[in-house]
C-alpha cells in the first residue's frame, strides 16, 4: 500500500534556490508543503521568490493571480524542524556535507512518524552513506532534481544499498505524477548524468589543449553542427569553474582515479587564476565591459564544385547526398567503402584516427576527415581536418563543397575524432558503461541526459544511429591515437558489436 498520495504532506529543507524550486513542484501538483531553513528568514524569502517568479508568469498570461494564490497558499513556513512532523515525505535540499545530512535526517526520524519517507536531493554524496548512521534506512532514497526544479524534466531516484524499492518505486511514481521524467539509480558516485557527461568537457578541453582548435570554434562546433545548446567552454563558464572541476576531481576520485574521469588541467589553470566564468567576468571567455567577442573560425570562400562523386553508403552522413544534389551539383555514385571525392579531395567521415594516419593508409595523400553532425540537413557548420599530405587545391575543393550546401566551415588540425565525433562516442560509451556496472538501464541514460543536461538526443540513441560498429571502431582508433586506457571500450559496447546489434 503506498505510503503517498496527492493529499500527503511534503516536507522541504533548505529554502534555497533548489530548495524553494521543489516546493513549488509539490505545491502546483497540490499537495501541502512545509518550508524549513535554519537560517532565520529564509524561508520566507524562498517563499517571496516563489510568488515572484509566478508573478511574471502572470504577467506573460501563463497563469491567473488566483493559480499563483492558490498554489502560494499550499506553501507554509515552518519555523522549527519539529514543524514538519505531520510530513509524508520529506526533501532536503542543503549544504553538500555528509555529516549535516546524516544529523538533519537522524533528528527527522525522531520528530516524524516511522513511516516518513526521507529523500536527499544530493547530488554527489552516497545515499548509501548517509543512510549508513540511520535507524530506517530503508525509508532513504536519493531525489535528485535539476536547476531550475520547476522547468527541469529530471528526477533522478537513487536507491542505496539498504533502500526499500517499493519506497524508491513511489517516489518514481510521486514524480512521474509531479509532471517530471524520472529515472531509477544505484548510488554510485556522479549516478547517471554527472557521470555520464564528464567526456562533453573533458573532449572539448582535450582538443583545445592540443592545438585542435579555439575555444569559440569548438563551442561552435558542438552546437551549430552537434546540435548542443552549448558548447562545453561556455558551459563551464555558466556553471563555474571551480564548481565544475571540484565536480570532475569528485567523480575521478571516486572510481580510484579511472583515467576516463580524469580532471583538465587547461581548466585547473583556471581554477588557480581566480577565472571561475561568468560569476568572475573572466573564464575561457572574457566578460568584462567592453571586451572584443570571441568567433569561431571561418574558412575563405571557395569555388562551388560542379561534380562529385560518392563511392558506398556514406552510412550517417548519407543525408548530404541530397543536400548536394539540391545544391546543383551533379552527383555520380559508385561502389565503394564510404567516400565523397571533390576534386583532388576524398572526404571521409572522421574514425577515431588522424587523417594523416588515415590518409598514409590508404596512399591517398588528399584525404580530408570530416565531423559528425546530429542533423546534416540542419547543421549550419562543418569541421574539416586535412591530412598533413594534402595540398591547397584539395582543401579548397572540400571547403567549396560545404560551403555549397550552406555550411561556415572550420578548418581545425588534424585531432582523432574531431570535436563532435569524439565528444559523442565517449558520451555514448560512458553511457553503456553506466548500464554494464548495473547504475540504470539504456532507457534511463537517453531520459536523463535529455531531461538534465537538455541534450539534444540521447547517447545511446545517438549512438545506434551512427552504427554501434562504428562507434566501437571510433574508440579503438582514439585508444591506439593516445595509447591511454582514457578511451577503453565499454565491455557492454563491445558485446553488443559482436552480437550483431
Amino acid at each position: 500500500m503506498s505510503r503517498l498520495n496527492n493529499n500527503s504532506v511534503i516536507g522541504v529543507i533548505g529554502a534555497g534556490t533548489m530548495g524553494a524550486g521543489i516546493a513549488q513542484v509539490a505545491a502546483k501538483a497540490g499537495h501541502p508543503v512545509l518550508l524549513f531553513d535554519a537560517m532565520e528568514g529564509a524561508a520566507q524569502k524562498g517563499l517571496d521568490g516563489i510568488a515572484k517568479g509566478l508573478g511574471r508568469l502572470v504577467e506573460k498570461g501563463k497563469m491567473t493571480q488566483d493559480d499563483v494564490d492558490a498554489l502560494t497558499g499550499r506553501i507554509q513556513i515552518a519555523d522549527s524542524l519539529q514543524a514538519l512532523a505531520p510530513a509524508g515525505l520529506v526533501i532536503e535540499a542543503i549544504v553538500e556535507r555528509l555529516d549535516i545530512k546524516q544529523q538533519v535526517f537522524g533528528d527527522l526520524e525522531d520528530i516524524c512518524g516511522e513511516n516518513v519517507v526521507i529523500a536527499t536531493n544530493t547530488s554527489s554524496i552516497s545515499v548509501t552513506a548517509i543512510g549508513s548512521k540511520l535507524k530506517r534506512p530503508q525509508n532513504l532514497v536519493g531525489m535528485h532534481f535539476f536547476n531550475p526544479a520547476p522547468i527541469m524534466k529530471l528526477v533522478e531516484v537513487i536507491s542505496g544499498l539498504d533502500t526499500d524499492p517499493a519506497i524508491a518505486d513511489e517516489i518514481f511514481d510521486l514524480s512521474a505524477a509531479w509532471g517530471k521524467k524520472p529515472v531509477m539509480a544505484k548510488s554510485t558516485p556522479g549516478f547517471i548524468v554527472n557521470r555520464v557527461a564528464r567526456p562533453f568537457y573533458a573532449e572539448g578541453f582535450r582538443v583545445y589543449q592540443e592545438g585542435g582548435a579555439d575555444i569559440a570554434t569548438i563551442d561552435a562546433l558542438l552546437k551549430e553542427c552537434g546540435g548542443f545548446r552549448m558548447g562545453p567552454f561556455e558551459l563551464t563558464d555558466l556553471i563555474g569553474h571551480d564548481v565544475n572541476y571540484a565536480v570532475t576531481c569528485s567523480v575521478f576520485d571516486a572510481y580510484y582515479q579511472d583515467q576516463r574521469f580524469l580532471p583538465s588541467l587547461v581548466q585547473l589553470e583556471l581554477v588557480n587564476a581566480g577565472h571561475f566564468g561568468r560569476k568572475s567576468g573572466k573564464g575561457f571567455y572574457n566578460y568584462s565591459e567592453g571586451a572584443e567577442k570571441a568567433t569561431a573560425a571561418n574558412a575563405a570562400d571557395a569555388a562551388k564544385p560542379t561534380q562529385v562523386t560518392v563511392e558506398g553508403d556514406l552510412g550517417v552522413a548519407e543525408p548530404l547526398v541530397a543536400l548536394i544534389e539540391e545544391a546543383g551539383i551533379n552527383v555520380t555514385r559508385t561502389e565503394g567503402n564510404g567516400a565523397i571525392v571533390v576534386g583532388e579531395a576524398t572526404l571521409k567521415l572522421s574514425n577515431g584516427q588522424f587523417s594523416t594516419m588515415r590518409a598514409q593508409q590508404s596512399s591517398n595523400p588528399n584525404l580530408i576527415q570530416f565531423d559528425l553532425a546530429l542533423d546534416y540537413a540542419k547543421a549550419s557548420r562543418m569541421a574539416l581536418a586535412p591530412a598533413d599530405q594534402a595540398n591547397e587545391a584539395a582543401i579548397a575543393a572540400a571547403t567549396g563543397l560545404f560551403q555549397a550546401i550552406g555550411k561556415n566551415v572550420s578548418i581545425i588540425d588534424d585531432i582523432p575524432g574531431m570535436a563532435v565525433m569524439r565528444t559523442v562516442c565517449m558520451l555514448a560509451n560512458e553511457g553503456f558503461d553506466a548500464v554494464n556496472q548495473q547504475v540504470c538501464n539504456e532507457e534511463a541514460v537517453d531520459i536523463a541526459m535529455q531531461g538534465g543536461v537538455n541534450y539534444p538526443c540521447g547517447p545511446i540513441t545517438w549512438a545506434n544511429n551512427i552504427g554501434l560498429a562504428n562507434v566501437l571502431n571510433t574508440l579503438d582508433n582514439l585508444a591506439a591515437a593516445y595509447g591511454e586506457d582514457r578511451y577503453r571500450a565499454s565491455p557492454l559496447l563491445r558485446r553488443k558489436v559482436a552480437g550483431g546489434k
